[in-house]
């Protein structure tokens, strides 16, 4: 059951299930935690659009780490290179409303840019001392006079002109600074100055609660920044040449992950890891089942957690491959010249005759290159599988139906020589040993493949919808889904089947 939870800037949340369990779980075992990070985030968090950031005691790391695992929370790694020892991410489900929730477990304060958090506040059991409960809820979070210092310390450490991320969002997380100080109760500037204390000097703790009381917190002189920073370099992940050489290989790698996520999709991990390692999720279906709306919403779903490459199996609507587009290219040319396909085809106006030289030349070109570009992408699939990816794919190869979707292409030629049948059988034979970790069947009936293909014959239809049904990719796990069903249902059915997988 969700629970109503009223947040200190006077709005209400309403807390999943897993969390409430979570929260209720931790209060039972003893775990000490609280979370670090404003409040006023808390509807966004509940609702899937931010992470919820936590601050556990070192001590509880591990039976924090079940209790998660024991709600539903499934452990999932940051990229190598940008994976930190002092916090962990947990990913869970909402059935209610299909959101994946974000855990961040954060063992110690790691503080910095997005892109490079070297600096550590070294005061996480001074703080989960005196953290407190909000009301009727079961949160726990900061005081305000921890909250304060620790926003004051986040603003000067987590501001970088080198930092790509920072800069493109500068503004607004400047924005979002000042609302967090709006939102604290009035300050008093004795607790902040003991508060302050347990990792400053005297002096420069009552330099920092004064200004955090009666100046500017975000725009400190540039004395006061610098004091801060000498203070907190002892605790930091490097320093000297090599912080500049960490922050720019990390700003090198996030720019080339944004160009590889955009452009080349290949499968180099940038963010964060499937829980448990890979694994493929293919739709299947005839022809204007929704096969492409559906992958899109889950590269779209999970792809704002975890890393997920979306593959096209397809010869037909979607974005060819360098290999495929110039001989689909021809293939398409050549189709608005010959009218007539010959016996074996299975779109536009057939005829009973068998392919002539000048068509049987061109499809088994079409078929040599639909094949390599199917082994290229299966390659592709099982180095992302090693990596960590998350890999759905529209549609997926296979041999056990002849004629029928991604299927072998050069039974439609009866004079194809038998060495190039066996070439492109050994293609589809490798798919059949690597199936997918989840099928998706998306069922629709003859009348709305008829309505959304008018050049497929009924019969072809029939058969093809039988097909599907058929199936059955070497015992992979398969789900059969209504896609004639309201669009909100289908798409419930897809996350609920894809997060029980990953």
């Amino acid at each position: 059951m969700n629970r109503p939870i009223i947040t200190p800037a006077g709005g209400p949340g309403l807390a999943p299930a897993p969390y409430v369990r979570l929260f209720e779980a931790f209060a039972r075992d003893g775990v000490a935690w609280c979370g670090w990070k404003s409040p006023r985030r808390l509807p966004d968090a509940f609702a899937g659009r931010a992470d919820l950031d936590l601050l556990i005691a070192r001590a509880d790391r591990h039976k924090a780490a079940r209790i998660l695992t024991d709600c539903g929370f499934k452990l999932a790694p940051d990229a190598p290179g940008r994976a930190d020892a002092a916090a962990a991410s947990f990913l869970g489900f909402d059935p209610l409303t299909g959101a994946l929730m974000h855990v961040h477990a954060h063992f110690r304060l790691i503080l910095g840019p997005p892109l490079s958090k070297n600096d550590r506040l070294p005061c996480e059991a001074g703080f989960l001392a005196r953290c407190r409960e909000l009301p009727d809820s079961g949160f726990r979070t900061l005081s305000d006079p921890d909250a304060a210092l620790l926003l004051f310390v986040r603003a000067q450490c987590e501001r970088s002109l080198l930092d790509p991320v920072h800069m493109r969002r500068r503004v607004a997380i400047e924005e979002k600074f000042r609302q967090d100080f709006v939102g604290l109760a009035p300050l008093d500037e004795e607790a902040l100055r003991r508060s302050a204390a347990e990792i400053f000097d005297d002096e420069l703790a009552k330099e920092i609660a004064r200004v955090i009381v009666e100046g500017d917190p975000l725009a400190p002189s540039a004395g006061l920044r610098r004091k801060v920073a000498r203070a907190l370099a002892p605790y930091r992940l490097c320093g000297g040449f090599e912080a500049p050489l960490r922050r720019a290989w990390r700003t090198t790698m996030f720019l080339f992950g944004a160009f590889n996520r955009r452009y080349l999709q290949t499968p180099r991990l940038w963010g964060r890891q499937a829980p448990g390692g890979g694994a493929v999720i293919a739709f299947v279906g005839v022809d204007g089942s929704g096969k492409s709306t559906a992958t899109n919403n889950v590269r779209d779903w999970l792809g704002a957690e975890i890393d997920v490459i979306k593959i096209y199996f397809g010869t037909g609507d979607g974005a060819p491959s360098l290999l495929l587009a110039p001989i689909k290219f021809l293939a398409e040319a050549f189709a608005r010249v010959v009218k007539t396909r010959p016996k074996g085809a299975s779109h536009g106006r057939i005829s009973d005759k068998p392919p002539g030289v000048a068509y049987s030349v061109l499809f088994a070109l079409w078929a040599v290159a639909v094949a390599l570009d199917k082994k290229h992408k299966l390659t592709v699939i099982q180095r992302g599988l090693r990596r960590g990816f998350v890999v759905v794919t529209d549609r997926y190869p296979q041999n056990e139906i002849e004629g029928f979707n991604e299927g072998p292409l050069l039974h439609r030629l009866p004079r194809a020589p038998a060495w190039l049948r066996r070439f492109e059988g050994a293609i589809y034979e490798r798919a059949r040993k690597t199936p997918p970790d989840l099928v998706l069947k998306l069922h629709v009936g003859p009348e709305t493949v008829a309505r959304r293909e008018p050049e497929m014959s009924r019969p072809l239809i029939d058969r093809r919808v039988e097909n599907v049904k058929r199936l059955r990719f070497a015992g992979a796990k398969i789900i059969d889904i209504d896609a004639t069903a309201p669009l909100d249902q289908v798409t419930d059915a897809v996350k609920r089947a894809v997060w029980e997988t990953i």
